[in-house]
């Protein structure tokens, strides 16, 4: 992909630059699809011709091209500029050089800059201080959530993220969950944080074909969706549906997402091992495509279950209140909380316990349709009071970055 610059005679004097690895070319998970809507929010957001991307693409990373084309109509119909740039797989100087040269070669030419890293792929930008460029960091989870046991990871973020504060940068908080996360357990001070609650752009309706379900979720299925790791706990939902089975209870057909972008990894070949010597009634999909997310949509779905052990926001519950779908069954874990309240917008199990899970999946199995709409409908509004993105994103960059937004600007004026 070659770069695009912008098309406008007199370039703003000022300039926001976001940096991101997943998002652009495709998605495989919420976090690309939450950059996505960052990017799009942005060309709403911003004057034309401020916003410039930076899209760092691995040599194994394949585009999708109705994901990208999309994106890049927007972004076009913004005057945004992309600098699309490549890095060897496993090198993170190399990646970080790569982005660090492109916005000194940006900020130099303007006025004020502020560089936006999304994801924990980009923290080690807080190491290179550049001329006129402010720093908001938006890392989506931590390695301390994903990986309690990598201590040198822990410490390396935790080192990124501090360097960060101490040359005037920002950190991102995309829930509560995380704000205190990032306060307590990474030590960030409050003044260096600022909220920007994760969410979806409400006027946003997919074009996306959903791919002709599997024969047996036809007559109604259960759908649960996520990355191929252990805390997205899988196995704890294939642990309650055996319970709800050795019990006689009635329960619809499993439809189950755990979708990478290469070929099944062992997390995946163990669930199918689980499903196949269970005799679960499961269907497994490791495929990744965006269309998967349009069975949301479907009217043989009967409700949606997100069994997480560790989830910093959990951006499924908010597509299922968008797409009108229901109810949610999720655990009581992280950003998962702020989002799935019990009784009111669905329905909750603690982590790590399928008994649990098996009561909560029963009881939303078992409400009146009434009850059902009335959830359902909570959930899209509390999507639309707390998690509008547009206005999340516009409160983040006043809190940062006012100048972002300002339409007037005159060169030399900071």
């Amino acid at each position: 992909m070659k770069a695009i610059e912008p098309t406008v005679a007199s370039k703003s004097a000022y300039r926001v630059v976001v940096a991101l690895q997943e998002g652009f070319y495709g998605a495989s998970s919420g976090s690309g699809f939450s950059n996505r809507d960052f990017l799009i929010a942005l060309t709403r957001l911003l004057p034309p011709g401020r916003l410039v991307v930076i899209p760092v693409r691995g040599h194994s990373v394949r585009a999708e091209p109705c994901w990208t084309g999309r994106l890049l109509r927007s972004l076009q119909q913004a005057n945004a500029q992309i600098v699309p740039i490549k890095h060897r797989s496993g090198d993170l100087r190399h990646r970080y050089d790569r982005v660090v040269e492109k916005v000194a070669d940006i900020a130099s030419a303007a006025d004020r800059c502020l560089l936006i890293g999304l994801g924990q792929s980009l923290l080690g930008l807080a190491d290179h201080a550049i001329d006129n460029v402010d720093l908001l960091l938006v890392p989506r989870s931590t390695a301390a959530l994903s990986c309690p046991d990598d201590l040198p990871e822990i410490g390396w973020e935790r080192d990124r993220l501090h360097t960060a504060v101490k040359c005037g940068g920002y950190v991102a908080a995309i829930s509560t969950f995380m704000r205190q996360h990032l306060r307590d357990d990474y030590g960030l001070p409050g003044h260096a944080l600022v909220d920007m609650p994760n969410g979806l752009l409400l006027d946003e309706e997919s074009s996306e074909k959903a791919l002709p379900l599997p024969g047996r979720a036809e007559g109604g299925f259960l759908f649960a969706l996520g990355r191929p790791v252990p805390d997205k706990g899988f196995e704890d939902l294939l642990a309650a549906l055996e319970i709800l089975r050795s019990r006689r209870v009635p329960v619809p057909h499993l439809v189950m997402a755990v979708t990478g972008p290469g070929a099944p990894n062992e997390y995946q070949r163990h669930l199918a091992r689980i499903i196949e010597d269970g005799a679960v009634d499961a269907t497994l999909t490791t495929r990744f495509s965006p269309r998967i997310r349009a069975w949301m949509s479907s009217p043989a779905l009967r409700g949606i279950v997100v069994p997480s052990r560790s989830e910093p926001f959990g951006r499924i519950p908010l597509e299922a209140f968008a797409a009108k779908a229901g109810p949610v069954i999720a655990t009581r874990v992280g950003g998962l909380r702020e989002t799935v309240v019990d009784g009111f917008t669905g329905f909750t199990a603690e982590p790590h316990d399928p008994a649990l899970l098996a009561e909560a999946i029963h009881h939303a199995l078992s409400v009146s349709p009434g009850e059902r709409a009335r959830v359902i409908e909570t959930g899209g509004a509390l999507l639309r009071r707390r998690h509008d993105y547009l206005k999340t994103i516009r409160a983040a960059l006043g809190a940062v970055a006012p100048w972002a937004l300002s339409p007037m600007v005159r060169s030399g004026v900071r």
